[in-house]
This record gives C-alpha cells, sequence and structure tokens, in this order.
C-alpha cells in the first residue's frame, strides 16, 4: 500500500474531509455534519486513493481517538467533534466533572494566560477528563503542557459544556480566571 493510501493517511484525509473541508472529496455534510458514505468512498477515490465500506469500517473502528461514527444503516457517517464547519452534531449537553484539562504546547502559555483559551476555527474547545490525554494532545503541538480547568466555576456562572460521543468534552472559549495551574512535562 503506498503512504497516500496507507490507513494512517487515509483516516487523516477523512478526518480532513468530515471536520474541515468536505470539499476536498467533492461532497457536503448536513447540518449535523453526517455526509453519505458512499458519496464520501467516491469522493476519496476521485482524488486518487483507494476507499471501499469494508476499509472504511476498519478505520472507523480502530480509530484510537474513536473521531467518526456510522448511523444505523450506515448510509451516513461523521466526524464525532473538532469541526471548524458550522455543524450541530448533537452532542450531550452535561454538568462537567470539578475539573478538565487542556493539552497545548508551552509556546502558548504566554498568549493563554492573557486572552484565555480559544477555539480559533473550531467551534468548541476541546478538553479531557484526563491529564495523560490532554499531554499527548499538547505534545502534538511542541513541547507540551496542560491547563487545569475549574470546570465547577464555568458550569455554576453559566457556561455549556458537552460531551461528545468519543468522551471529548466541550466549551465556549474559556477565560484566564477559569485556568487553575499549569501542568509540564
Amino acid at each position: 500500500m503506498s503512504n497516500k493510501n496507507s490507513v494512517t493517511e487515509l483516516s487523516k484525509f477523512i478526518a480532513l474531509i468530515l471536520r474541515h473541508q468536505p470539499s476536498a472529496a467533492e461532497i457536503t455534510l448536513d447540518e449535523n455534519g453526517w455526509a453519505q458514505t458512499s458519496a464520501l468512498i467516491a469522493g476519496v477515490n476521485k482524488t486518487g486513493r483507494v476507499l471501499d465500506m469494508p476499509l472504511l469500517k476498519q478505520i472507523v473502528n480502530t480509530d484510537e481517538k474513536g473521531r467518526y461514527s456510522f448511523n444505523a444503516d450506515f448510509t451516513k457517517i461523521r466526524a464525532n467533534q473538532g469541526h471548524s464547519d458550522n455543524v450541530c452534531v448533537e452532542m450531550e449537553r452535561r454538568v462537567p466533572p470539578p475539573e478538565l484539562f487542556h493539552g497545548t504546547a508551552e509556546r502558548f502559555l504566554e498568549s493563554i494566560a492573557v486572552s484565555g483559551i480559544l477555539r480559533k476555527s473550531r467551534n468548541y474547545v476541546h478538553l479531557s477528563a484526563d491529564v495523560n490525554t490532554a499531554f499527548k494532545v499538547g505534545a502534538r503541538h511542541g513541547k507540551p503542557a496542560v491547563l487545569v480547568i475549574d470546570a465547577r466555576a464555568m458550569s455554576a456562572e453559566g457556561f455549556v459544556f458537552y460531551l461528545s460521543a468519543n468522551g471529548v468534552w466541550q466549551s465556549q472559549d474559556i477565560p484566564p480566571r477559569y485556568i487553575k495551574n499549569v501542568l509540564k512535562d
């Protein structure tokens, strides 16, 4: 299998399509982020990659981060979170645990101390329920740091939290006053 068509590369390409750029496979997403599975497969194949339904099911079922979901009859697929397009993936509104964690790179700490954690091009800020996951996320961006978020205080003050199908906590921009601590490797 060529590098362009490795399972990892296909998974990354599907994430790009379903989260940020459906036009890369000449498909559209509905208001809830769903794409027609057949259209996704055809669109990916038009790019010179090779994808069929068994391989797509393998990618969805083995993705470590649980990025994707099928509907009940496998005719639709979507990313569970992380969209930059204006879609509503019908996440469950939940009361968060007392603390949540946000992984970032140390080079962003100064800016975050001033502006808070901003969702930027995404619909939500992503948070995790455990420190180890947050460190892994931060390491993708450089030398990792983990911000400890006072989710209890945020919730008490009216901030809304959602929990995605793959266990990622999400909220709007987080002001600096809710950052309780910074953990470094």
